[in-house]
């Protein structure tokens, strides 16, 4: 009887903290206007196309200076990430660098990190969509840190996820549940790197991308 009711008392707590979670997702959106920072970040990743034009969007708006887009797929070329972004060639083709290095959302934090040092920038705004963003910016604080780096989040709605009973569409259930238990992961990884000493950036994360 121990065994059961402590298992329902995890259950329990689970299932409040992915409730938590999906209504810090669902506020995220739309975005506030962010501070103005000296480099964007797009990260890559499904409806790519949406996070490469919000990204876009405030570099045309003179949030910031420069643009990555980090992760890449090594297939693409430079003209078809300017389609996709609906970029303005002259501010394309001036202002925004690529990164290929990057395959998931530890490469992208890593990415970030080795281009932000290479540009000397010290505050970033970093676009993803909503559900990735506690995730993205887990990682990027945990590669950031006593760098004098700041980051801020800009969120990209996902519509499957904005609607009330989200739980209902087996798709969107399912992609909650997902980047819900990878957030864990990242908070338990987080939580016992916490009770040593963490090792300094290496030489690659300081190497331009």
């Amino acid at each position: 009887m121990k065994s059961i009711a402590a298992f329902l008392v995890l259950a329990l707590i689970w299932f409040s903290g992915l409730m938590a979670f999906a209504t810090r997702v669902q506020q995220s959106t739309p975005p506030r206007a962010p501070q103005p920072a000296q480099g964007i970040v797009a990260l890559t990743g499904a409806n790519s196309n949406a996070r490469l034009s919000a990204a876009m969007g405030l570099l045309e708006d003179g949030y910031g200076r420069r643009m990555l887009v980090s992760g890449v797929d090594r297939k693409a070329t430079r003209e078809d990430v300017r389609h996709v972004s609906r970029a303005v060639r002259q501010l394309y083709d001036c202002c925004v660098d690529l990164g290929f290095t990057a395959a998931d959302t530890v490469g992208n934090a890593r990415e970030t990190l080795a281009w932000a040092r290479a540009m000397r920038y010290r505050s970033l705004i970093i676009v993803t969509a909503d559900y990735h963003m506690p995730r993205a910016m887990l990682e990027l604080n945990a590669v950031l840190r006593d760098t004098g780096i700041s980051a801020q989040s800009y969120a990209v709605p996902t519509r499957a996820l904005k609607r009330r009973a989200w739980w209902r569409e087996p798709a969107a259930a399912r992609l909650m549940v997902v980047e819900y238990c990878k957030y864990l992961a990242i908070l338990g990884r987080e939580a016992v790197l916490g009770l040593g000493p963490r090792e300094a950036p290496s030489a690659q994360q300081k190497a331009v991308p």
